[in-house]
């Protein structure tokens, strides 16, 4: 993917860049494949707001991506490569010999005509998800199990990519794109390969309103709000925040403060911390 910037004929258009789209070949999704996304605008199931700043945006459908890869041994052909405006990667459509269709997470490497295949015998290369103990020490991997069997749940995002250091007994260290060490069951599939769209982390959105398009509202500063509002709200002119520690409106640390679990049971599989 590359990076498309504007000549600067609005004072937006200066600092907006948007993707070529050059590697999408597909331009309306799989219907078969659809559901309808009902948008919550940051509120529970009793109507109230849970998360702030949500609400509006364009009017999406989710993809349904199979995570799993659970037809195994049965190669498929990679039909077209498609858009998804719920997540940072590219998607694949995989075609089954019988004309079942699925969704993939795209590889970096992968195009239309790509023969894929799920399972112990596979090869190692992009897009083939394979066991950890089949894969070679020093691959990178991407939609990482895990728990067996129920699909990858880590390392999806545009770019990002895992590698294999080593296997022990039972288990196989990766390190993850954040540089954490951890250790996961061998047995647990990985799909091998980068994720594509390496460069979407250096999109600059310009505007404000196309943060709007995305359901992102806009975000007041506590220090302009009242001392009614907010704990950093209140004084004559420009006084800063007046409290020892940055804090949310409720009053919890909102800078340095430890949120995880210090009884966290997948604490004993981290083998070195994020940097």
């Amino acid at each position: 993917m590359a990076v498309k910037s504007y000549k600067p004929y609005t004072p937006s258009r200066r600092h907006m860049t948007t993707a070529t789209f050059e590697e999408i070949t597909k331009d309306k999704p799989e219907k078969g494949l659809l559901v309808p996304l009902r948008g919550s605008g940051g509120r529970n199931n009793r109507g109230r707001v849970t998360v702030r700043h949500r609400g509006g945006g364009r009017k999406r459908m989710i993809r349904i991506v199979d995570f799993k890869r659970d037809r195994r041994d049965v190669p498929a052909r990679v039909v077209a490569i498609e858009y998804d405006p719920n997540r940072s990667a590219r998607l694949a459509l995989l075609e089954y010999p019988d004309a079942q269709r699925r969704y993939i997470v795209a590889p970096r490497e992968l195009t239309v005509g790509t023969s894929v295949m799920s399972g112990e015998k596979a090869e190692v290369s992009p897009g083939n998800a394979l066991p950890l103990t089949a894969i070679p020490l020093g691959t990178f991997v991407h939609n990482i199990e895990l728990e067996p069997g129920r699909g990858g749940q880590i390392v999806r995002s545009a770019g990002t990519a895992a590698q294999l250091l080593a296997k022990e007994g039972d288990f196989a260290t990766l390190r993850l794109p954040s540089g954490e060490m951890r250790m996961v069951r061998a047995v647990c599939y990985a799909t091998v390969g980068q994720i594509g769209n390496e460069d979407h982390g250096s999109l600059s959105l310009g505007k404000a309103g196309r943060s709007r398009w995305l359901g992102h509202r806009p975000h007041t500063r506590g220090l302009a709000m009242n001392p009614h509002d907010h704990p950093h709200g209140g004084g004559e002119g420009k006084s800063g925040q007046g409290n020892p520690h940055p804090v949310s409106p409720w009053g919890w640390q909102t800078k340095g403060f430890k949120t995880r679990s210090k009884r966290k049971l997948s604490d004993r599989y981290i083998v070195k911390r994020r940097r």
